[in-house]
């Protein structure tokens, strides 16, 4: 695959400014450098479909200034189309609106699977959509949401918010953010899990974009190793489905997707 000529791009010096003097507005600091240009590859990476949204959590910046920073990409030419800030639970998300709706369509298709890891479990499971108690309606109502959205195109970079004080954030998120196999748990029991000395095969998905090294991250994510014989095949279905869709643009290139097994004393979700 065949990169664009850097010339046509806006130089790192001018990406590293957007993001610093959009982002670093009041009391806060702006991103380091190399933050500001892995971050820009990110959006980059939502602008062109190879990751539904991107988890916003930097600086603690808010939906005003993240706003600013996306407008000034598309004032510099990084950006040709119209991006979308869905906040949730105070996170800011950024999105594709169209993108995203496509993605959790096929997420309500059953291309994705669940492992839960309530800690009331002796051990992780896993757990189809129609399993999980009300998820289904709570996706179809962040489609209804960003369709929603799409009838209005005066607005090149759009905000909005959700209501989410019943929801598990970290299955949401899962999904949002493409992960193929989300982890879910029960909220009544706080956020406990059962992934404590567990072994986890971590898989990670890195590609290149014009400005050189470092890669972009696009994807990091953990199933349990005892559960990875049954989940080799979505696996290897997200993996394929990612490839084809790097084969339809030309800004990110040489993908690479790795997985190495570790055991942790505890895991945050």
């Amino acid at each position: 695959m065949l990169l664009p000529d850097p010339m046509s791009a806006p130089s790192p010096q001018l990406l590293v400014a957007a993001a610093q003097q959009a982002l670093g507005k009041g009391r806060r600091r702006g991103p380091p450098r190399s933050v500001c240009l892995h971050l820009a590859g990110e959006v980059l990476a939502v602008a062109r479909g190879l990751k539904p949204a991107l988890l916003y959590d930097c600086n603690g910046a808010g939906t005003s200034e993240l706003q600013s920073y996306l407008e000034e990409l598309q004032r510099l030419g990084f950006l040709t189309q119209g991006l979308h800030i869905l906040e949730i639970g105070g996170n800011s998300l950024i999105v594709r609106p169209e993108h995203v709706c496509q993605h959790l369509e096929r997420v309500l298709q059953g291309t994705v699977a669940f492992v839960d890891v309530s800690s009331s479990e002796p051990q992780p499971s896993i757990r189809s959509l129609d399993q999980l108690q009300g998820l289904k309606s709570l996706i179809a109502e962040i489609i209804t949401h960003l369709q929603g959205l799409q009838r209005d195109l005066s607005l090149v970079v759009s905000c909005s918010r959700l209501r989410s004080s019943d929801w598990n954030l970290c299955t949401v998120f899962g999904i949002l953010l493409g992960y193929p196999v989300p982890y879910t748990f029960h909220l009544n029991q706080g956020d406990d899990n059962c992934l404590a000395l567990i072994p986890l095969r971590v898989f990670t998905a890195r590609i290149s974009w014009l400005l050189g090294p470092p890669q972009v991250l696009l994807y990091s994510f953990s199933v349990p190793e005892s559960l990875f014989p049954a989940l080799r095949d979505i696996l290897n279905t997200w993996e394929k489905d990612l490839r084809n869709r790097c084969r339809t643009q030309h800004d990110l290139a040489n993908l690479t997707v790795s997985s190495e097994t570790v055991t942790l004393p505890a895991v945050a979700l």
